[in-house]
């Protein structure tokens, strides 16, 4: 870092301004877009609780109005019971009345009592009558109140195949979008992995046909040794200048990538297993350093700092889990990964 630092002296440049432009830049495109999604679910949010609390209150009506309309059908039954005992009652004055008028004809002592009582039975009709117009009444009332119930209850109906054809439409087009969604994340990852093919091509073109750099499922992985000494975070000058085709390559890719695909370079640091001596405390300080080494270096050869990604692992992802002296080599390394950010 501190051999950065003098190279940036001597040339007069001073990449912290762009650096902190670009960093600010991109916060505040993260924040907007947040600031957008967690409106619309909101909105959408609200708009299904709405509904949701209507379709209760709708249901509350239907269940208050049938338990209405099952009392007033209890009342009719109870009504109609009433009627008909009123009927039997009628009948049988009817025939008390027959009865009467033959001891009339039959009996004249009887003739006075049987007037008496042939009135009395009169009067009573007359009452009974009068309760059987009362009662009918009632029942045209009642069959005037089911039907006004009936228009309610057809009214709530068709409110609530409203409100179920409205969540109905809100559901399609919250699937909708998220099928939109789906496909251009998967566009995009399609994109960024032809892009990642053709990165990975073209650094084994420029940095030549070496063993000690390989291609590993999406890594690009070169050793340690072409880079830094044993136990050391500082750049070799061999290193510097295969770095410098890195540079190039990736100041490359950033022309062809369109800027709407948001993507890093991911530069990890790798350890073996043995404990390091010298001045780092841990195998995980030496990998995350070296890391920062390569990623302030392509920073200075042109390399947008918001593309790049510094990561140190130490011994904890090996790539061959030997003992042998190959297998540490083979851990020992930096590795580029083109990813999606």
């Amino acid at each position: 870092m501190a051999l950065a630092r003098i190279r940036r002296g001597e040339s007069g440049m001073n990449y912290w301004p762009g650096f902190v432009d670009a960093l600010s830049t991109l916060i505040l495109s993260i924040i907007f877009l947040l600031s957008v999604f967690v409106v619309v679910q909101f909105y959408l949010q609200q708009e299904v609780q709405g509904k949701d609390t209507a379709l209760q209150h709708l249901n509350g009506q239907i269940a208050l109005l049938s338990k209405l309309l099952s009392m007033e059908k209890t009342s009719k039954a109870d009504l109609e019971k009433q009627l008909g005992g009123l009927q039997a009652s009628l009948t049988a004055v009817q025939n008390d009345r027959d009865r009467y008028k033959g001891l009339y004809e039959g009996a004249a002592a009887a003739q006075m009592t049987a007037e008496s009582k042939l009135n009395e039975v009169t009067g009573q009709l007359e009452g009974e009558k009068e309760n059987s117009s009362k009662a009918l009444s009632q029942i045209g009332l009642l069959n005037q109140q089911i039907a006004a119930l009936r228009e309610q209850l057809a009214a709530l109906g068709a409110a609530l195949d409203v409100s179920e054809k409205k969540n109905k439409d809100s559901e399609e087009r919250i699937s909708e979008l998220g099928q939109r969604l789906n496909v251009a994340l998967a566009q995009h990852v399609r994109e960024l992995s032809s892009y990642r093919s053709e990165f990975f091509g073209k650094l084994r073109e420029v940095l030549g046909n070496r063993p000690d750099i390989r291609v590993v499922g999406d890594r690009f992985v070169l050793q340690s040794e072409i880079f830094f000494d044993t136990g050391r975070a500082d750049l070799k000058p061999e290193g510097r200048s295969e770095l410098d085709k890195v540079a190039a390559a990736i100041v490359e890719l950033e022309k062809q990538i369109p800027g709407e695909i948001p993507w890093t370079l991911r530069v990890d640091g790798h350890t073996d297993v043995r404990p390091i001596i010298g001045q780092f405390k841990s195998n995980w300080n030496l990998s995350a350093e070296r890391a920062i080494a390569v990623v302030q270096y392509l920073v200075g050869k042109g390399v947008k700092p918001s593309r790049l990604v510094a990561a140190g692992f130490g011994e904890f992802q090996p790539i061959d889990s030997g003992t042998t002296e190959e297998a540490y080599r083979r851990n020992r390394r930096i590795e580029f990964k083109l990813t999606e950010r």
